[in-house]
């Protein structure tokens, strides 16, 4: 892939010089799908390069070469990490190139995106590091639109979209995702850009429970005892009633709780009535879906007909699109952002 690479990185070297001065130094330089080799792909995180693959393993040669050229490109020396992603029970290991036999590597740095400060990670036990970059434009879209507004960070992970809210000047953000870990991550980004505690709330609880309250909807829970016994959900925490100037939804593929399926492909409604009940009339509901065989317009479709069934009907309709280190064949993107008044 030497050449494709030479070739990705001249391709984004305009949106490079454009990011930089935007103080921006987190993206991806080579997108293996479009960009020559499928399963290959090279971010960078600041100081960190992360190189990963997902279908074969790279040679220690091609690690090497791959971190040369863009060392070369940048002109800066990075922290290389590379991933096979693969082998599911393999541990990202640093590239050979950067470690040394008697140090352990630190994999801990911080990058920066339209000059909010994140914290990242070569290595740790998710498969990006803290911050998923496709959803810059979601972010760049949050930071131009939040000032003086309240926001809701819905499945927020390590709570980026919060993090930009607050440092835009959003009168309240709230941030609710089940992993206490995401949300440790996420007051860590808090104290690196010196927000304030009374400016951004953590709320760590399964979607269900804490979207369903703020809608005003009675929490409900699904799973079954033996003999078909219901059993007693665990405690989740009690949340008023609460509507928001700006909602963001952005929920994985799938997930399992005693409260609910998360599922984007056979039952996005479930996700999307009680965020948008959480949404104040004339307010923005901001809706993610990142499975690749959903179709965009059957998508938007469906939530069209989800707001007329609670006569919530959706007024405007805006798409984002990702951002050009995140290149598609034909622009239908895998990561589907579309922004819904309400």
């Amino acid at each position: 892939m030497h050449d494709s690479l030479i070739q990705a990185l001249e391709r984004r070297r305009e949106l490079i010089e454009q990011l930089e001065r935007e103080q921006t130094n987190c993206y991806r330089l080579y997108h293996g799908t479009v960009d020559g080799e499928a399963g290959v792909t090279v971010d960078r995180y600041g100081p960190q390069l992360i190189i990963q693959s997902f279908h074969r393993d790279l040679t220690d040669a091609e690690v090497a070469l791959i971190v040369e050229q863009v060392e070369s490109y940048l002109g800066q020396a990075l922290q290389p990490f590379y991933h096979a992603r693969q082998h599911s029970q393999a541990k990202p290991q640093e590239a050979k190139r950067a470690l040394s036999s008697s140090t352990e590597p630190d994999s801990q740095a911080v990058c920066q995106e339209l000059g909010v400060n994140y914290r990242t990670r070569g290595v740790h036990r998710g498969i990006d590091p803290l911050l998923f970059l496709d959803m810059r434009a979601g972010r760049r879209y949050i930071q131009q639109q939040a000032k003086g507004l309240s926001v809701l960070n819905l499945f927020s992970y390590t709570c980026g979209v919060g993090i930009v809210a607050a440092c835009a000047g959003a009168a309240r953000v709230v941030n609710i995702d089940f992993a206490g870990s995401a949300l440790a991550v996420g007051r860590e980004n808090a104290g690196l850009n010196q927000l304030p505690e009374d400016r951004i709330e953590f709320v760590q609880s399964d979607f269900f429970p804490a979207a369903r309250q703020l809608a005003g909807l009675p929490v409900n829970y699904r799973r079954q005892g033996r003999g078909g016994r219901r059993q007693p959900p665990r405690s989740y925490p009690r949340l008023e009633a609460c509507q928001f100037d700006l909602v963001f939804l952005d929920p994985p593929r799938w997930a399992k709780s005693p409260f609910g399926t998360v599922d984007l492909i056979r039952d996005y409604p479930s996700l999307f009535k009680p965020s948008l009940l959480a949404t104040k009339p004339g307010g923005r509901l901001v809706c993610c879906n990142n499975v690749a065989q959903v179709d965009a317009e059957d998508w938007l479709d469906q939530l069209q007909r989800s707001a007329a069934k609670v006569d919530r009907p959706i007024r405007e309709v805006e798409w984002i699109q990702p951002e050009a280190d995140f290149p598609s064949f034909d622009g239908k993107h895998p990561l589907k952002m579309v922004v819904l008044e309400v």
